[in-house]
């Protein structure tokens, strides 16, 4: 049994190493996997080796004649013809299936008492199930119907999470006891609006997941008086908690992740205000792309933004690009 999860380039592998320090901190007692593409440099893999017990490349474009197929027809799915490689890991006999910007914070081994398709109601439609935490079944089998789905039938949202509710489309109204509670993916940005309940349970937390196109390693952190500064574009409306989470997610970093990656027992101290890539900078053989902003954005992340009102308007949302999506749109 394994928790597995995915990168597809450097700058999501910091999340990764902070996820899997994350789960060794609370004494897992199974393995830790990962999916990586091409697009991870080879240092980054040599990092991750040392956190996580298998490294798996995947290359879709190197796969067989029906993954070919299937991303022709769907070229906007290759991320997630990605993360269905999950089900290939079929040396496990069970999984669960982690989004690297999530952090553990309480051992959650029990999730591997539950049965395939495990997972937390999404808070945007809770008829669905968010794909950022998830128990399943390692089998070539559903591997390969999975491709057939996204061929024929596609994603709903243009992502993982459309593919796989359409997928597991019973999951609603099969069985209860395969809706997880919100503990085990609880959503740290979002602007609850009922906060006694989060009051009430938040400090049970499990998971805690930082969707949005901004995150934890974006934001900068004060190695003097070891605080996070919040990211310049982070919505000042978010809730308190979310900081606190925030903190969680670099006292991580800090503590368990840059000591390794510096081949040091001790975190290094400099005086200064420094976004993660500058400070990893500082690391032998790690070259990381400066991130002010994002370089990717999903899109389900993309969707989630603006739906809480965090419009880009000087990048992906500025004018002239939802310009050229009308015209597009009114050409088919």
């Amino acid at each position: 049994e394994a928790f597995v999860t995915l990168v597809t380039n450097d700058s999501y592998s910091f999340g990764a190493l902070v996820l899997g320090q994350s789960l060794r901190a609370v004494h897992t007692t199974r393995k830790l996997a990962i999916l990586v593409t091409p697009l991870v440099s080879d240092s980054i893999r040599e990092q991750l080796g040392k956190v996580y017990d298998d490294v798996h490349v995947v290359d879709v474009v190197d796969s067989g004649d029906t993954e070919k197929l299937a991303l022709l027809s769907r070229p906007e799915l290759g991320i997630t013809f990605t993360k269905l490689h999950c089900w290939r890991l079929t040396n496990y006999t069970k999984a669960v299936f982690l989004d690297a910007d999530t952090l553990v914070l309480r051992n959650v081994d029990d999730l591997f008492d539950k049965e395939e398709l495990s997972a937390v109601p999404d808070i945007g439609w809770p008829d669905c199930f968010n794909s950022g935490v998830f128990v399943f079944r390692p089998s070539e089998d559903t591997y390969q119907a999975l491709l057939q789905c996204a061929t024929t039938t596609g994603s709903f949202d243009g992502g993982d999470q459309g593919l796989l509710n359409t997928f597991f489309s019973d999951w609603g109204t099969k069985d209860i006891s395969r809706h997880l509670s919100f503990l085990y993916n609880m959503t740290s940005t979002i602007h609850y609006s009922y906060l006694p309940a989060f009051n009430r349970f938040g400090g049970e937390v499990k998971i805690v997941h930082f969707i949005g196109p901004i995150k934890p390693w974006h934001h900068q952190y004060n190695t003097s008086s070891g605080t996070v500064k919040p990211h310049p574009n982070q919505d000042s409306s978010l809730p308190l908690h979310h900081m606190d989470f925030l903190q969680a997610w670099w006292d991580v970093f800090m503590n368990r992740v840059k000591p390794l990656l510096e081949g040091q027992g001790q975190v290094a101290s400099p005086t200064t205000l420094l976004p993660l890539t500058d400070i990893t900078s500082q690391l032998a053989q790690l070259q990381v792309q400066s991130v002010e902003r994002p370089a990717y954005v999903s899109s389900e992340d993309h969707r989630r933004a603006w739906e809480r009102g965090e419009i880009d308007f000087t990048g992906l949302d500025r004018f002239e690009n939802i310009q050229k999506k009308l015209d597009a749109q009114m050409k088919t």
